[in-house]
């Protein structure tokens, strides 16, 4: 990385990320050596070493040792105040760039001065496509999932449309959000915006975001040219004792929070209680099934499940606030 004014901020939120972080950081060593660089990284309280580990062989990094985990929103939040760029880059300690992404990334987000946000395209680990190009969801789109026609009919623009699961994969487009994996932003912007919405701790921080960059005036545009290998839910599965969803390793009751918070927020009360309402009827339906069919351990997991969304609308106050941090 060369020395002199930066012209790309990179911003890694970590959480216990010692067994990745420093693939990360070496790749992007390599990556940024023909440019301006910045990278800044918040340890958010990991237990695993994950701070010593950078400051003993990553030197050249910006390093913010937390003594709270502030989450995803707060956490990127305190490392953007130190970024000295006009573009920023939100990376994932699991999500690494495939080597050219970055410099591509940053000659389209320039040529473009209407895109507000860009993604790019996320690979698995088999390096098949992850979901990487959504548009925002709602209470429709919610009895889709669960009911599982959206799995079903993946190709329809009616049931896949929250996914985009239906599109080319290979074809850019203006969509309504992008995962916070990758992401590229002007430094302006955020800053205009007030930055992510601290009351998430984690989960929707980046839907609530790219839902205020569009009512700015600007776009969010998905770059397939720009790609990166995502491991994903690596540090949901670091933490001990939380109930986490088949789906994603999404962790069940923080993902709970987090969207009452944003349903009460773009959609109202009435819309938040019904998507809760909704969801602990399905899980309380599912339970019921699975003891009849003698399947205990599945209806036990269904209730708990069902439990969760209770006490998240009872600790939100029905998605009005958040619990003090760390969740």
């Amino acid at each position: 990385m060369r020395a002199g004014k930066p012209s790309l901020s990179v911003v890694i939120v970590s959480f216990n990320s010692a067994r990745l972080i420093g693939g990360l950081l070496t790749a992007l060593a390599a990556q940024l050596n023909e440019l301006q660089a910045q990278i800044i990284v918040v340890d958010n309280a990991s237990s695993d070493g994950s701070a010593d580990l950078i400051a003993d062989q990553y030197p050249w990094v910006n390093l913010i040792r937390s003594r709270q985990n502030l989450g995803f929103a707060a956490g990127n939040n305190l490392a953007v105040r130190q970024a000295l760029a006009p573009v920023l880059l939100f990376l994932n300690p699991d999500a690494i760039p495939i080597a050219g992404t970055i410099s591509r990334g940053l000659e389209q987000f320039r040529e473009d001065e209407r895109i507000g946000l860009a993604g790019a395209r996320l690979l698995g680990e088999d390096g098949v496509t992850q979901p990487s190009a959504r548009m925002f969801p709602n209470l429709l789109q919610e009895i889709f999932v669960l009911s599982g026609l959206a799995a079903k009919y993946p190709r329809s623009k009616w049931f896949g449309h929250l996914d985009r699961t239906w599109a080319d994969a290979d074809t850019p487009a203006h969509v309504d959000w992008v995962p916070g994996a990758f992401a590229l932003m002007r430094t302006d912007l955020f800053k205009q915006l007030g930055g992510f919405d601290e009351r998430y701790f984690l989960y929707y921080e980046e839907v609530d975001l790219c839902r205020r960059i569009a009512q700015a005036g600007y776009r969010v545009q998905y770059l397939p040219a720009l790609r990166a290998t995502h491991y994903g839910g690596a540090s949901a599965r670091t933490i001990e004792g939380a109930a986490v969803s088949q789906n994603g390793n999404q962790l069940t009751l923080w993902r709970a929070r987090s969207g009452l918070l944003y349903y009460r927020k773009h959609h109202g009360w009435l819309t938040a209680w019904a998507v809760n309402r909704l969801e602990r009827v399905w899980y309380a339906l599912r339970s019921f099934k699975a003891r009849l069919r003698g399947q205990l351990d599945k209806a036990l997991e269904m209730g708990r499940h069902r439990d969760l969304l209770i006490r998240a609308w009872s600790e939100t106050m029905g998605g009005r606030v958040a619990p003090p941090r760390p969740w």
